[in-house]
């Protein structure tokens, strides 16, 4: 059963690791098979060495410039929802999203998908 401590935690080891040069310590986040969802309708990124490929090429660095908030809103079992604001130093660029996170008992993301918004982003967006 997940908590909400444990979600909390789990956001805090995120921005952590993001700020973290490398990938090595990826496994305190998530399971070897997790999967991690870039939108609901992106393919799912499956398993440690493909996250850690895609953490690398998403961010600018470890250094990169940003805010971020955080507030877990949801917790059904070992399910977790938060509501995420991010802002970018360099670029200005704003993002509100919602995370749906399933967490084992260690507390490591078993599957992540994201619900990312930017302003003036088409709200709708389907399957092509």
């Amino acid at each position: 059963m997940t908590h909400r401590t444990a979600a909390q935690a789990w956001v805090s080891t995120y921005q952590q690791l993001w700020r973290t040069p490398g990938t090595d310590d990826l496994a305190q986040l998530f399971t070897p098979d997790a999967t991690y969802r870039t939108s609901p309708w992106a393919p799912p990124i499956e398993g440690l060495p493909a996250l850690a490929a895609f953490w690398d090429a998403e961010r600018d660095g470890p250094d990169e410039p940003f805010t971020m908030d955080a507030e877990v809103i949801a917790v059904d079992g070992s399910t977790a929802v938060v509501r995420v604001g991010v802002e970018y130093g360099a670029s200005g660029d704003r993002w509100r999203d919602l995370w749906v996170l399933e967490l084992d008992d260690d507390g490591r993301c078993t599957a992540f998908e994201e619900w990312p918004f930017a302003p003036g982003q088409d709200e709708a967006p389907g399957p092509a």
